[in-house]
Formats: structure tokens, C-alpha cells, sequence
């Protein structure tokens, strides 16, 4: 029999599923729970507006509004969790969203005209504004919990949760609406959540030490990282400093930029090929699901790439082979979708273009971590106010190109911002911030 390590032996045998695990399991939950619930509209609205008298400029409306207050609370969301930490945030959040979820489909039973969308407008500014710091706090949370090798891993992994979720909806929706209504597919859907947030508020924990289930072997593991905690008192000063940071600007700008063809493809899919693809709704639907659900094959990849790459040829290296070589390739498969004479060549080249997109988000989130560091929470949340700003942009320029039917012009102009995206790259180094320290 083969002696077992002493290291081992000592602290004991390791559990089969390590809790930080379980605690991302969480995180990846809440993630997939975001995108059914923004999702939704795009895909009920073909019911929506002839029903409610609504216009599909109104439901870019409806979609701007969820965009500002999502864009509004990356920010100040980031700097609230890194205060209250993760466990109550994700709480006090998720019942808001809940809530302004189910105000959508109830708001009809009650009223209607310019004082219904005006409601709806509100709700779904809530909504984006109760959504905004899931992402922020995250990665906090896996500052604290993971060590910066697996950064990039379980920043792609938790985008593979909101694009599965992405992808998940339009089929799911489509078919809630042909056999019930619009209203009651989007009811339906708002109540699972509730469950997700009582489990973590009973299970989640803000840093491995302060989880009465994590073992001695498994701090271990995380080796001096387990001492890693959230800067809670973070000073008006240091905000000041992240605000000003060269690598924290240049990442928001660049993902700025990806974002508009993250924003044009994950809401306007159903309609583009209902409008311009002549598919049914029930085939649209499905169909719809098909760039997301490569998006979310593509996050997986592009976090576990990069996570190899960055222990390969270093933090500043590593992470910018994968943007450099993606969002070119994006920009091409944009070209190609609007070319293409077959409307099933125009949905896999769709399809590709979403997977090369979303390879770069275990790069960008775990370069703005390096650069961060204890702060992550906040600083993240400044890179995800410039990434729904590119939503922000994308949102009413594709209302308005779309509904004159110029959809060919709303993917080009995605294809320019994904090369200036690509090429912003080339003047971050996320090790800058430690080096000078060490220096």
C-alpha cells in the first residue's frame, strides 16, 4: 500500500467537493437567473406589442431602461457589496429583481396606455439596477475564494451560466407563450430564483475562513491565498485611484467595445431572424438559442485557455493572445452572417460569432482581478459600467436600424467596434499596479 502524503495525513482526507465549489455553484446560479430575466422581453415582445399597443422602438425603451440602471449600479453596486459583503448583497438584490420581475407580466391586469409603459419602464429599471453588482460582487467573491490561477477559469465558467441561461429563454418563452400567454410564460419564470437566494443566504459566506465547512485541507490548498480578504472600508482616495488607472480605463474602453456586439447578438437574435430571416416564432425561438448556447461553450473555453495561457507566458501575455485573436475573428463572422444567401449559414456564422465573443470574458475579468486585487468588487464593477455602456450604445442604435429593416448596418458597425475592442489590448498590462508596488 502506498504511504500517503504527510501533508495529507495530517489535515485528513480531502472532501469530494470542495466548498469553494459549491460556493461558485451559487454564483453561477445567480448568473444563469440574470439572463432568463433579462432575456425574456425581447423574446414576449412579439406578443407584447400588438396586445399592448407597443411599438418596437418602445421596446427599445423598455430595454434601455434595464440597460441604465444595470450600467447605473456596476459602480456604485461594487463598492455597496464590497461594504455589506457578498452573502446579504446577493439577498437584498435577488429579492429585488424578484420583485420587479413579476411587476412586468402583472401590470397589464391593471393597467394600460402611457401609464402602463410607464410602469413597466420603472420596473425594468429596477430590475437592471438590482442586477447590476451580480457581477462585481462575484468577483469578489472569487478574489477571495480562488487562487489567481483560476481567476480566467471561473470568470469564463460563470459566463457559461448567463449564456446557458441566454440561451435557455427563447425556447423556453416561445414555448410557454404558444401554449399559455406572454404573461404567464414571464411569471412562471420569475419564481425559481426565490429558492436560490434563501439556499445562500443559509450556505454563503464571504471568505473561506468564515465558513464553518471548509476543512484544513482545503486552506491548504489555497495556500497563502486563504488569508485573502475584501477591503470593506475601502477609502474615497482609493476610488479616486481606480477611477484614474491607466489598465482600468483602457479595459473599460475595450470592453466597451465588445459589448455592443455582445448587446447586438444576445437581444436582438429573436427579431433579426423573425424580420429579416422570415423563421417562424417557434423556429425563431429555437434558433435563438443556438448564439448563445455557443457563447456559452465559448466562455468555458476561453476561461480554461486563458487560465493555461497566463500560467504559460505570464498574467500580461497570456491573457491578450485570446482577444487578439477572437474579436478579429468576430468582426469577419459578422461580415459573413449578413452576406450569407442561406438563412441557416447566417445563424451558425451567428453562432461562431457569439463563441468568439464571449472567449474574452475569463481574460478581461481576470485582468481587471489582477489589477484590483482586494478591491475587486469595485474595480470590476467600473469595468462592467463601460461594458453596458457599449449596451447602452447598442441598444438604440439597433431599435432604430432594425425597424427600418437596415440590419446589414447594425452588424457592420459590430464588426468595427469588435476591432477597436481587439486592438485597445495592446496597451494593457494588468501587472503594471504590482510591479510599481514592488518597486
Amino acid at each position: 500500500m502506498t504511504a500517503q502524503p504527510a501533508a495529507a495525513t495530517s489535515l485528513g482526507a480531502p472532501p469530494r467537493v470542495r466548498v469553494r465549489w459549491k460556493i461558485f455553484a451559487f454564483l453561477f446560479g445567480f448568473g444563469f437567473i440574470a439572463y432568463v430575466q433579462q432575456r425574456s422581453l425581447t423574446v414576449a415582445a412579439y406578443q407584447m406589442m400588438p396586445q399592448l399597443g407597443f411599438s418596437q422602438m418602445q421596446i427599445g425603451y423598455l430595454e434601455t431602461a434595464l440597460l441604465v440602471g444595470y450600467t447605473a449600479m456596476q459602480f456604485p453596486g461594487g463598492v455597496i457589496g464590497q461594504r455589506l459583503g457578498a452573502r446579504r448583497m446577493f439577498v437584498i438584490i435577488g429579492l429585488i429583481a424578484l420583485g420587479a420581475t413579476v411587476v412586468t407580466p402583472l401590470a397589464p391586469l391593471l393597467l394600460g396606455g402611457s401609464a402602463l409603459f410607464a410602469v413597466l419602464l420603472a420596473a425594468q429599471g429596477l430590475l437592471g439596477a438590482a442586477q447590476g453588482p451580480i457581477f462585481p460582487v462575484s468577483t469578489g467573491v472569487f478574489e477571495t475564494w480562488f487562487t489567481p490561477r483560476k481567476w480566467p477559469l471561473v470568470q469564463g465558467l460563470q459566463s457559461m451560466g448567463l449564456q446557458l441561461g441566454a440561451a435557455l429563454t427563447p425556447p423556453l418563452i416561445a414555448w410557454l407563450m404558444s401554449s399559455f400567454d406572454w404573461q404567464r410564460a414571464l411569471f412562471w419564470t420569475a419564481l425559481p430564483p426565490l429558492l436560490v437566494i434563501l439556499a445562500w443566504a443559509w450556505y454563503g459566506r464571504d471568505t473561506p475562513r468564515e465558513h464553518p465547512a471548509v476543512s484544513a485541507f482545503e486552506l491548504a490548498e489555497l495556500g497563502e491565498h486563504s488569508t485573502a480578504s475584501v477591503d470593506y472600508a475601502i477609502s474615497w482616495r482609493r476610488l479616486g485611484e481606480l477611477l484614474r488607472d491607466r489598465d482600468v480605463l483602457v479595459l473599460t474602453f475595450s470592453y466597451l467595445c465588445m459589448n455592443y456586439v455582445f448587446y447586438l447578438l444576445a437581444n436582438w437574435c429573436f427579431l433579426y431572424l423573425v424580420q429579416e430571416r422570415h423563421f417562424t416564432v417557434l423556429e425563431s425561438g429555437w434558433l435563438a438559442s443556438t448564439p448563445p448556447l455557443a457563447a456559452a461553450i465559448g466562455s468555458g473555453i476561453g476561461g480554461r485557455l486563458a487560465s493555461v495561457l497566463g500560467e504559460r507566458y505570464g498574467v500580461r501575455r497570456g491573457l491578450r493572445i485570446i482577444p487578439l485573436l477572437s474579436l478579429p475573428a468576430a468582426a469577419v463572422l459578422q461580415f459573413l452572417a449578413v452576406d450569407a444567401a442561406n438563412a441557416y449559414v447566417a445563424v451558425a456564422a451567428l453562432a461562431l460569432c457569439f463563441a468568439a465573443v464571449e472567449m474574452n470574458e475569463g481574460p478581461y475579468w481576470a485582468a481587471i482581478m489582477h489589477v484590483g486585487r482586494s478591491d475587486a468588487m469595485s474595480v470590476s464593477g467600473l469595468l462592467n459600467t463601460g461594458g453596458n455602456a457599449g449596451g447602452l450604445i447598442a441598444t438604440p442604435v439597433v431599435a432604430y436600424l432594425s425597424g427600418r429593416h437596415a440590419w446589414t448596418a447594425a452588424f457592420l458597425l459590430g464588426a468595427a467596434f469588435a476591432i477597436v475592442s481587439a486592438a485597445s489590448w495592446l496597451l494593457v498590462d494588468p501587472t503594471r499596479r504590482a510591479a510599481a508596488h514592488r518597486a
